[in-house]
């Protein structure tokens, strides 16, 4: 009896980069430093220092892709002045009909990026995967007002302000956009190995910036309130008892060093590209004298950098970031995600 022999092994079929499961994801995750994080007692809100700096950065933020945080409210079109739109995602919007960015919006966004490059702890964490004990011990929210990690110093955590104050950002002309997004998918770490290493959590998660935001038209997306490429916001950001490294780290992180451009990720939408934006620093403002200003029925002169002043302002609070806070590598990893200008085109297929 002839035996008939074994079909032959099948060929693995070629990964199919058309099917959306296996396309380029629009994030990617920058490392945790070996290193235990510094955690120290930060310096208090009694008095402002001689030896630290205080002030106020005067900035203009402007819009490079649709730019979209939401209210949570959904209104009918001819509420907000559209009238082809039955129904529509909002943002602040003023009395005057000029958008507004909520100053928590810019914080949150500029304090994930001081958290990643500054060896600090995270300041939110998934409750499921903390009770499942994917994250590292050290990661995890610094919960003692007398021992913060640089970040927290800084942005705040339990029981303690923080050294810095966000206003809203509020835009220079009236009106809006109006943008049609695609419907997001939630993030789905169980179901991909790049979040984990060794069973813990792989780092910080960043979205890339792109040259354009996916807008899938009137009758395939959600429409929704937007500021349109190009709009400028006006703001202020209030320092205080701040170290010179922890200016420079700041302004890094605003894309003041020319070696790492960087631009800010702001609102909903940073899968498809939504959400880009530069920042300019118009000038700074700090008070001359602290001993005038608080025993003085006068008000004191304060000293306002710009141009050249600004330029080495800037250059030397930048310096001493590099030399005594910034972690190196975690900054380069950043700065390949969050570099603008870019040539990255938004992700097709699955958000």
């Amino acid at each position: 009896m002839t035996r008939t022999p074994p079909p032959p092994p099948r060929k693995p079929t070629p990964r199919d980069t058309s099917n959306p499961e296996f396309s380029p994801k629009p994030y990617e995750f920058v490392s945790f430093p070996p290193e235990r994080p510094n955690l120290q007692r930060p310096v208090g809100h009694d008095k402002y220092w001689s030896d630290r700096l205080h002030g106020t950065l005067y900035l203009t933020l402007k819009v490079q892709t649709s730019l979209h945080i939401s209210t949570g409210i959904v209104a009918m079109g001819s509420d907000i002045g559209s009238n082809r739109i039955p129904l529509i995602k909002t943002m602040v919007q003023g009395v005057d009909q000029k958008l507004s960015i909520q100053g928590s919006s810019l914080k949150g966004c500029i304090r994930s990026v001081y958290e990643a490059i500054t060896n600090s702890t995270l300041a939110v964490v998934t409750s499921k995967y903390n009770k499942e004990n994917k994250y590292p011990k050290e990661r995890l929210p610094c919960s003692n007002k007398e021992q913060l990690c640089p970040a927290s110093r800084v942005f705040g955590a339990l029981n303690w302000q923080g050294l810095l104050d966000f206003n809203d950002a509020k835009c220079e002309s009236i009106g809006f956009t109006t943008g049609f997004m695609p419907s997001l998918y939630r993030p789905r770490p169980d179901q991909s190995s790049a979040y984990f290493v060794r069973g813990k959590v792989a780092g910080r998660k960043f979205y890339y910036h792109t040259i354009r935001a996916i807008d899938k038209g009137q009758n395939s997306g959600v429409a929704v309130q937007q500021a349109g490429k190009e709009y400028t916001f006006k703001t202020q950001l209030h320092f205080k008892n701040l170290l010179p490294e922890e200016l420079g780290t700041l302004l890094i992180i605003l894309g003041q060093d020319s070696k790492y451009p960087l631009a800010l990720k702001v609102g909903g939408g940073k899968p498809i590209g939504m959400g880009t934006m530069t920042v300019t620093i118009d000038k700074i403002q700090r008070p001359q004298s602290l001993k005038q200003r608080y025993s003085s029925y006068e008000i004191s002169d304060s000293e306002e950098l710009t141009g050249d002043k600004l330029a080495q302002f800037k250059q030397e609070k930048i310096q001493a970031a590099h030399s005594r806070l910034v972690q190196k590598q975690q900054l380069e990893e950043l700065t390949k995600v969050l570099r603008y200008p870019t040539d990255r085109e938004p992700p097709s297929g699955m958000y």
